[in-house]
């Protein structure tokens, strides 16, 4: 089978010296290699404002925290993204209000996030879904209109771009993901950019404890208690390592991504999404709409082709049961979407059977 996700990992000539060389250097923990890694990261995204973590979720919670949210506010967010995205949101207390999405793209809608702005909405929690980037020429204009700050969860889009930049430098915060699935990974770990210092150094603290790891420890007063967030020196290595691929492992998501879109284009019972203005998708799955899709998904397999929707709609989980309300466009999306692979293990003759087989129909 062809599958939806595939972990990408270095050649072992170049993984294992690097991991033999940090095990035993005496030195595991956070140091001078996360410092080095989160750097480079930086460079990728062109924000040097960037810190490493252990995982995504780490990244948005700390962005919660960062904005004081808690009981009693509001974050408007997608019901169509990864559990962690809405459960990190219910770990602050505050509510949860669902937004619909645009049925051309599966994103959250502008305009219906704006419907939804009341005194006590403290954050708008974007989702670049699938690796598609939001509208975020109008969602810049909501923030600014309604000085409320965006977190955009870009698990999914590493290596996609809004005007011509990485997504990373755009919103006032931006989580990464670098669980083992996505299109970079550090075995489990994550990022969160920021776009000002001050942010930055609040952030730095949360992730250790509270505490200032560029004043020596005796002399560390803690004024907000954190976490134990951070990433460790093993994690970071293996990231640094991996970095040296992540340009040729995105592009191949592209031109993948790219070939579906021309490829696919006017064939009966398929829908192909839009992509807004100024962004480009880093693919980290290929998401359309089409009629009868569990037909669909079983003709996949009968080629050896994986096809799923991934991803179970967060609104219908009990823990979000406050949170419930009408979204007619992710009720009509939710009944047609499906993800079929295009990433950096499809081949060209893989790519082309999938195409071949859909055009035959199901």
């Amino acid at each position: 089978m062809i599958p939806l996700v595939k972990t990408h990992i270095a050649p072992p000539e170049e993984m294992m010296p690097a991991i033999e060389k940090i095990l035993y250097s005496g030195y595991i923990a956070e140091g001078q290699a996360v410092y080095d890694f989160e750097e480079r990261f930086g460079k990728y995204v062109k924000n040097p404002l960037t810190l490493a973590l252990n995982s995504g979720t780490a990244a948005l919670h700390i962005a919660l925290l960062l904005l004081n949210i808690g009981p009693g506010d509001e974050v408007i967010s997608t019901a169509l993204t990864a559990e962690p995205t809405n459960t990190t949101i219910a770990l602050t207390g505050a509510k949860i209000v669902w937004a619909d999405i645009d049925p051309q793209t599966g994103l959250l809608s502008p305009e219906s996030v704006e419907e939804k702005i009341t005194e006590n909405t403290k954050a708008i929690m974007l989702v670049h879904y699938a690796g598609m980037v939001c509208d975020m020429d109008k969602f810049n204009a909501i923030s600014q209109k309604y000085n409320i700050p965006i977190i955009e969860d870009t698990a999914h889009a590493l290596g996609a771009c809004y005007n011509g930049k990485p997504i990373g430098s755009n919103s006032r915060f931006t989580a990464f993901s670098f669980q083992a699935i996505k299109h970079f990974t550090t075995v489990d770990g994550g990022a969160l950019s920021l776009t000002n210092e001050e942010d930055y150094v609040a952030a730095r603290k949360l992730r250790w404890f509270g505490l200032d790891k560029k004043v020596p420890r005796l002399q560390n007063d803690i004024t907000r208690a954190g976490y134990k967030y951070g990433m460790n020196n093993v994690t970071a290595t293996i990231g640094s390592v991996q970095l040296a691929h992540l340009k040729e492992t995105i592009d191949r998501h592209i031109e993948n991504g790219k070939y579906f879109d021309k490829m696919l284009s006017n064939i009966p019972g398929v829908y192909l999404l839009n992509y807004y203005d100024n962004t480009m998708p880093s693919y980290w799955l290929y998401t359309m709409k089409v009629e009868d899709r569990d037909n669909f998904i079983k003709k996949m397999e009968e080629v050896g082709v994986t096809a799923s929707p991934l991803h179970h709609r967060s609104d219908t989980h009990s823990v979000f049961a406050d949170s419930k309300c009408d979204l007619p466009n992710l009720d009509a999306f939710y009944q047609s979407f499906v993800h079929i692979p295009c990433g950096w293990w499809v081949t060209d003759e893989e790519r082309e059977l999938i195409v071949n087989t859909i055009k035959k129909g199901w």
